[in-house]
């Protein structure tokens, strides 16, 4: 098995791991009330997804 023969840089470690960071989840409105949601997800505040209701929402006051 090959091994290294010189030590990397500093630099060169650290621009390998520049990709290796948590994103941020892209997120729509809701086409019912307006709210963000996940795409492809049920809304949260709703309950809708693609224009009918998919689970019963109960209103907290």
């Amino acid at each position: 098995m090959p091994n290294p023969k010189r030590r990397h840089s500093k630099a060169r470690t650290r621009s390998r791991r520049a990709h290796d960071f948590l994103k941020s989840k892209s997120l729509s409105t809701c086409p019912q009330c307006h709210e963000a949601k996940e795409p492809h997800r049920v809304c949260p505040k709703c309950g809708y997804y693609k224009g009918r209701e998919v689970i019963a929402v109960k209103d907290v006051l």
